[in-house]
């Protein structure tokens, strides 16, 4: 009976141990890239990958075969161009975000294994120094007291000294498993997490090529019946070199080149003419064969779809860094995100502009413009009518405007500008909210 506190010290030893060795063996595993083993054999690989290349080859084929059906199907009618150019902005979108939201949880995963990994390292020291105690009683017990009683005195300190040593030696043995298996945990939803990944990322590939894809049918359509565009083009680019600000440049636009005055003029007459049709507003916002807005710009405030994903950067009225204020605002977005209009309106500008770099501008109608800027692909034409959520623009892999400089990211940044009669406004009360930006054009 006497010697029962010094057989639960050896097996709490035992468990003790069988973590730590299992502790140990997690830690090995998780290391990432793991050298290949030894006796790996070439030629397998060789051919494995030589089918993966072909899976590849069949399933762009396949998808290629999609494309071409479905921009056939759409030729020739706008309506039906348009509103698949939409809904595949939309799928574009809702992959982004799903990508931002899985690479975020890659990155909470990542932060967690750290924090178990340096709980667990943290206390090893503790644990060894608690399990060599025992495996050093384990070597010299303590006296029986029935086999000696004159050292019943060393007998009662031994038992005291484990009574108090285990209960903390089970809260370690119990803190420890739970930490091991929350770091099993872990490595687990992380594996799943980069799967998921993995596949978004496929996914996003693929319906930005449908997106280049009917962009393309979209411009091919509109460059056969303006012969004369290029020629706008280069008189547009001229006029871009010569202003020295926007509203100088939108001013000789609107009078010099035929494009631009025309959508102006068109812009001015759908005030009084808002196409709405049967059903109201929301009817007019859904129908993708409209040639004018659907309601009045003033009449879209909390409506309008962001253009782009990503946190904002800089919002309007926060100081610019260079003694003034900020115009617009600035969004941080994914490389190679892609831009819609968040209006109706027509293209007045499209390319290069100062400190801007890419520059696009939205004549929304009744006074009001939309900037978009930071671009690096813009995919729509002077004088072309836009529907709000139409791609209309690709961000690149960096920072494109002189100003984001002050921003100190990396990352995209595409500034977003709203002007009434050539003066900043702030565009907050236009953004749809969570319930209302369902609603796309």
């Amino acid at each position: 009976m006497t010697r029962l506190p010094h057989l639960r010290g050896l097996r709490a030893a035992a468990l003790l141990g069988a973590l730590l060795i299992g502790g140990a063996a997690l830690g090995q595993s998780a290391q990432p890239d793991a050298a290949p083993a030894a006796d790996a054999n070439p030629a397998a690989e060789h051919e494995a990958r030589i089918h993966r290349l072909d899976a590849d080859m069949k399933g762009s084929a396949a998808e290629q075969a999609r494309m071409a059906e479905e921009i056939a199907s759409v030729r020739g009618d706008r309506a039906k161009l348009t509103s698949a150019l939409i809904d595949t902005a939309v799928r574009v979108r809702d992959v982004e975000e799903k990508l931002d939201a899985s690479e975020q949880r890659l990155v909470s995963l990542g932060r967690e294994e750290t924090d178990i990994r340096e709980s667990l390292d943290a206390r090893r020291d503790v644990l060894a120094d608690v399990l060599g105690g025992l495996a050093r009683l384990g070597r010299s017990p303590p006296p029986a007291l029935l086999v000696r009683p004159d050292d019943a005195l060393q007998s009662v300190r031994s038992a005291m000294l484990l009574g108090s040593v285990l209960p903390e030696l089970k809260a370690e043995t119990e803190l420890l498993s739970g930490e091991l298996a929350g770091l099993e945990r872990v490595r687990r939803e992380a594996a799943q997490e980069r799967d998921a990944l993995a596949e978004l990322k496929g996914s996003l590939a693929e319906e930005r090529r449908r997106t280049a894809a009917l962009i393309e049918e979209r411009q091919h359509s509109l460059e056969a019946g303006e012969a004369a565009l290029s020629s706008e083009q280069a008189r547009a680019a001229a006029l871009a070199a010569e202003a020295g600000n926007v509203r100088e440049l939108l001013s000789r636009m609107e009078t010099e080149i035929t494009a631009v005055r025309q959508a102006a003029q068109a812009a001015k007459s759908a005030v009084n003419k808002p196409n709405q049709g049967p059903g109201g507003q929301l009817a007019a916002l859904q129908n993708p064969g409209r040639l004018s807005p659907g309601i009045a710009f003033l009449d879209a405030r909390g409506m309008l779809p962001l253009p782009a994903g990503g946190a904002v950067l800089k919002r309007y009225g926060t100081e610019d860094g260079y003694g003034g204020a900020e115009k617009g605002v600035s969004f941080g977005t994914r490389v190679e995100a892609q831009v819609a209009a968040p209006s109706d309106g027509w293209v007045v500008y499209a390319g290069p502009f100062r400190s801007y770099g890419q520059l696009l501008i939205i004549n929304a109608g009744g006074g009001y413009h939309i900037l978009l800027a930071g671009m690096d692909k813009i995919t729509v034409e002077l004088g072309q009518f836009v529907l709000s959520g139409e791609p209309v623009a690709v961000m690149g892999h960096g920072p494109q405007l002189v100003s984001s400089v002050s921003l100190g990211t990396a990352q995209p940044i595409l500034y977003v500008e709203f002007r009434k009669d050539g003066n900043s406004i702030d565009p907050t009360p236009w953004w749809a909210t969570s319930e209302s930006e369902k609603v796309r054009g």
